[in-house]
């Protein structure tokens, strides 16, 4: 049996998805389908950036996992979408592409001290009309430029540790993909279930999860 950790913001938790409460919620109604009795703990927080997800990550590792069955241990991120949120008042992004950067390798560097099966998930698009500026917010916007630039330094230091990376930026946008998204950030039902087929579909690829 595997234990697999899902981290990240209001995407992991599963906002929007009014139907099964996201993409992580849906693996543990797969895995009863299928019989396979692994664990999986839905662990977002929303409006999480980098740099809190690394103040709570290693505790919350600590007290779901035992170092005796690392080997198979799954742990997947998603993070950065907050993290490229542009700021008029500040004229930069949330936190700046090096802070972000170093985030990401020190994220790395302590989910390795638990798993050797180490995933991030590749961020999704926005449909910019809806949320440049974000109507609860006239200080902030989301863009797809900014975005594109976090998810570019999520897959190199995913190279340079040997990590796996799911692509899903470049992949939606060759779709009609504003037809996923429920507010213009978060996807909707049928978004969810895309990005759920997408890490299902590299899990088993990759043989990290057994079907």
């Amino acid at each position: 049996m595997a234990r697999i950790l899902v981290f990240g913001d209001s995407i992991v938790w599963g906002a929007d998805d009014i139907k099964y409460g996201g993409w992580v919620n849906r693996f543990k109604i797969w895995f009863k389908t299928t019989g396979k009795f692994n664990e999986v703990f839905n662990l977002g927080n929303p409006g999480d950036i980098s740099t809190q997800l690394l103040k709570r990550i290693e505790n919350e590792c600590k007290v779901r996992i035992e170092q005796k069955y690392k080997e198979s241990n799954v742990i997947i991120i998603q993070t950065g979408l907050n993290d490229s949120e542009f700021i008029y008042s500040k004229n930069s992004s949330r936190v700046s592409i090096k802070n972000f950067e170093n985030n990401i390798q020190k994220l790395t560097n302590i989910v390795q001290k638990f798993s050797s099966k180490i995933i991030f998930a590749g961020l999704t698009p926005v449909e910019e009309v809806k949320v440049n500026p974000i109507p609860w917010n006239s200080d902030e916007s989301y863009k797809n430029e900014y975005i594109q630039k976090y998810d570019q330094i999520i897959k190199q230091v995913c190279k340079k540790n040997n990590v796996h990376f799911i692509e899903i930026f470049e992949d939606w946008l060759k779709l009609d993909y504003k037809k996923l998204l429920e507010d213009g950030v978060h996807p909707n039902s049928v978004g969810h279930q895309k990005i759920f087929e997408t890490v299902k579909d590299f899990l088993i690829k990759n043989k990290i999860i057994a079907v």
